[in-house]
C-alpha cells in the first residue's frame, strides 16, 4: 500500500528502494537462518519464514520512516489518521472492484493448479509450479512498467492532459512488448535449461519445460494486457478491468482449460494452453476498450 502511495505521488524510486532493501535482506537471512550459519541456530524451513518476516518488516519500517520524516512530496501527520468519510467513501468505491480483480485472477490460477494436479499427478504439479515461479519472476519488470503507466495516466488526467496520458500508456505498452519478446525467446527455445536449474527429476523438468514453453508463447500479449488494465485502473475505471478479468478468467480460461484437459483428454497440456489463449483474449479486449477512450472521461 505504501509503495502505491509513493508511485501515485510520482516517487517510484522510493518504492523500488524499499523492495530492494527487503529483497536483499531476505536473500542474506534465508541461508543464514535455514542452515544456521555463524552464531545463528539452524532453523530449517522455519528459518525461511522468519527471514521473510524480518526482511519485509524492515522494508515497511524504511517506508514509514520516509513517510513520517516529511521531506518528500508527501508525508504523514497525526491529523491524517482522523477519519474523513468523504475520502473513505471514494476509496471504497475505487478499491472494491480493484480488489475483486485480484481475487478473480488469483482464484483462476488456483483452479488451474488443481486441474494440472488432477490430470497429471504430483510430477506435473511440481513441474507446473516451478514453471510458474519463473513466469512470475520474469514478469515482474513488466508489472513494474504497468504500475508506472497507471501512475503516469492518473497524473496526466489529473493535470487535464488526456492525450499525454494516452501517449504514456502506449509508450509503456511498446516497451513492455519489447522486453517480453526477449523473455519469450528464452522460454520458447531454452525452457529445459531454465527448469533444470531447479530440479534434477527428469519428469518434473520435462513437464516444467513444456509448461514454460507453452505459457511463454503468449508473453508479449501479457505485457500489453497488463499495461492496458493498469491504464484503466490508473484512470479510476476499476470496474471495467474487473469485468474483463471475470469474463476472461472465469468464463473463458477455466472452461477452456477443463475442456482441453479433461473432456478432450489433453491433461496438463490443455491447462497450459488455456493460459496464453485467455491472456491474449484479455489483452485484445483491454486494448479495444482503451482505444475507445472512455477512460479519459472518468471522474474520481
Amino acid at each position: 500500500m505504501i509503495n502505491g502511495i509513493f508511485r501515485g505521488a510520482g516517487n517510484a524510486v522510493m518504492a523500488m528502494q524499499s523492495l530492494w532493501l527487503a529483497s536483499i535482506l531476505n536473500i542474506i537471512l534465508c541461508p543464514v537462518l535455514i542452515k544456521g550459519l555463524g552464531p545463528f541456530p539452524r532453523m530449517g524451513l522455519e528459518g525461511a519464514a522468519v527471514a521473510t518476516t524480518i526482511s519485509r518488516g524492515v522494508g515497511v519500517l524504511y517506508q514509514c520512516w520516509h513517510l513520517w520524516r516529511g521531506k518528500g512530496n508527501i508525508s504523514m501527520k497525526k491529523a491524517d489518521f482522523l477519519p474523513d468519510f468523504t475520502v473513505l467513501k471514494s476509496l471504497t468505491k475505487l478499491a472494491w472492484p480493484a480488489t475483486f480483480q485480484f481475487v478473480l485472477a488469483s482464484g483462476s490460477w488456483v483452479v488451474l493448479a488443481w486441474l494440472v494436479a488432477h490430470t497429471g499427478g504430483t510430477e506435473a504439479s511440481a513441474g507446473y509450479q516451478v514453471a510458474m515461479r519463473n513466469v512470475i519472476f520474469f514478469i515482474l519488470p513488466a508489472w513494474g512498467l504497468s504500475n508506472a503507466a497507471a501512475t503516469l495516466v492518473g497524473q496526466n488526467l489529473g493535470a487535464g492532459k488526456p492525450e499525454r496520458a494516452e501517449t504514456s500508456a502506449l509508450l509503456t505498452a511498446k516497451y513492455n512488448a519489447v522486453f517480453m519478446s526477449f523473455v519469450t525467446v528464452l522460454f520458447v527455445f531454452f525452457p529445459g535449461a531454465i527448469i533444470s536449474i531447479f530440479s534434477n527429476d527428469v519428469a518434473v523438468v520435462d513437464i516444467g519445460a513444456q509448461a514454460l514453453q507453452i505459457i511463454g508463447a503468449g508473453y508479449i500479449f501479457y505485457g500489453i494486457g497488463m499495461v492496458m488494465i493498469q491504464t484503466l485502473n490508473g484512470a479510476g475505471d476499476t470496474k471495467t478491468p474487473t469485468l474483463i478479468n471475470f469474463f476472461g478468467f472465469w468464463l473463458f480460461q477455466i472452461p477452456l482449460g477443463i475442456l482441453l484437459a479433461m473432456v478432450l483428454g489433453w491433461g496438463p497440456v490443455g491447462a497450459f494452453i488455456a493460459i496464453p489463449v485467455a491472456e491474449t483474449a484479455i489483452a485484445i479486449a483491454a486494448y479495444f476498450i482503451f482505444r475507445k477512450g472512455k477512460w479519459k472521461m472518468v471522474k474520481v
